[in-house]
């Protein structure tokens, strides 16, 4: 028999027993639906969080006082609450020795102004940002309409500002803000940028913020009350280690830090932040995959008792098929493919439930819409498997029937 009859037989006597088979494929259905529902929920996650917190660009990294994910528990955040302030004479200091660097920049902000413009004003949830003029190369972020801060806007403490979309649709929803005066903190700026809109995180936007010359938030904020954050970019991926590694011992240099001490400030960037979201993640990951297997387990002994079943109930089939010329070989793959072809309706009907009620999960937390391809093709794989060690005892139980013994059933 060519192979495609040999599946055409599967697959018509398995639409003879349709209540059978429906109850057979609910366990792989379950199993694979478990694996695809967490993963396509985790994917959606890591997918949002990758998109928001890509604020830095390339071959970039971060250093400031505070770990950007904190795991520890209740009290651990003193120890890092008693660092020291990262300065601005220390980041002008990392900058005068650290010529590997191909950009420098440093940022400071405080959170929960309100930003007026005559009778306009916003909500109360806008991040006043100082920064110095590297911080527009290291960050990944481009001004729309206007000019940038100047190196002479940062010298003379200057009133100017960009402003985040947010702010724009707030305060000048029908004309443009170049050249106007709004009042933060009631001192007058100088708006001289928009930055373009960034993608939301989580159905939260990004865009609620205003930049100013460091200079001028120190003036207002004062220098030594908030801790700067320092960003660093290379030349290359290929240098990007060799200047972490070059501006971490000059920051403890500048910080004193005796050797043998553990840092007193932090690195992070981009990668290694999602590296810290995968490791969080990693155990829920194991965790399904258990789970799945073990269901998949369970569906297997189902399906190799019912195709011992179907191989007591055939058994006359079985044999009227032998005396008309059908080889071992055929019967062998007529039910053993019976057995895969239960478990990949299984796995289809799982992985589209799985997707649809991840994604539909997902959509409350304002997540990206996803399709985890690869646990996909993970989960049609142990399907396969599945199918081909459950199905391979039945399917050669039937193979080796004896015709003449066969013939006589009843």
């Amino acid at each position: 028999m060519k192979f495609e009859k040999i599946f055409s037989v599967s697959f018509e006597s398995l639409r003879t027993s349709k209540l059978r088979t429906f109850l057979t494929i609910l366990g792989v259905v379950v199993g694979i639906f478990s694996i695809i529902v967490i993963m396509t929920i985790i994917t959606m996650l890591q997918t949002t969080i990758e998109s928001g917190i890509s604020f830095l660009n390339k071959n970039t990294f971060q250093i400031q006082k505070y770990p950007a994910i904190h795991t520890g528990g209740p009290g651990s955040w003193q120890k890092y609450r008693n660092r020291k302030n990262i300065t601005l004479d220390d980041f002008k200091k990392l900058e005068a020795i650290l010529k590997q660097a191909k950009y420098m920049g440093a940022s400071q902000d405080v959170y929960g102004k309100v930003i007026k413009y005559g009778s306009r004003e916003t909500n109360p949830n806008i991040s006043v940002i100082g920064i110095t003029v590297g911080a527009m190369r290291t960050n990944n972020v481009t001004i729309q309409e206007g000019r940038e801060i100047r190196q002479s806007d940062i010298n003379y403490s200057n009133h100017v500002c960009l402003l985040g979309m947010d702010v724009v649709d707030k305060l000048f929803p029908n004309f443009n803000p170049i050249g106007q005066t709004i009042r933060v903190d009631n001192q007058p700026m100088e708006v001289i940028g928009v930055m373009e809109r960034q993608p939301q995180f989580f159905g939260q936007s990004m865009d609620n913020y205003v930049v100013i010359p460091i200079s001028t938030f120190q003036s207002f904020y004062g220098r030594k009350n908030r801790s700067v954050d320092i960003t660093i970019m290379s030349y290359s991926k290929e240098d990007y280690n060799s200047v972490m590694e070059a501006a971490i011992g000059y920051m403890r240099t500048i910080r004193k830090i005796p050797a043998g001490k553990e840092n007193d400030f932090e690195i992070f960037s981009n990668e290694s932040l999602m590296g810290q979201i995968n490791d969080i993640t990693g155990g829920v990951k194991i965790g399904a995959i258990i789970v799945s297997i073990i269901a998949l387990i369970a569906a297997g002994v189902g399906i190799m008792n019912i195709m011992l079943v179907s191989v007591t109930e055939r058994t006359r089939e079985i044999g009227i098929r032998k005396a008309v010329g059908a080889r071992k070989s055929n019967i062998l793959m007529q039910f053993l493919l019976e057995a895969v072809v239960l478990c990949l309706i299984g796995g289809v009907l799982g992985i589209i439930l799985g997707v649809g009620i991840g994604n539909f999960a997902g959509s409350f937390l304002n997540a990206s819409t996803v399709i985890p391809y690869d646990w996909v093709v993970i989960g049609l794989s142990l399907c396969v498997i599945v199918g081909v060690i459950f199905g391979t005892y039945p399917a050669y139980k039937a193979a080796n029937l004896d015709p003449i013994e066969a013939l006589r059933y009843e």
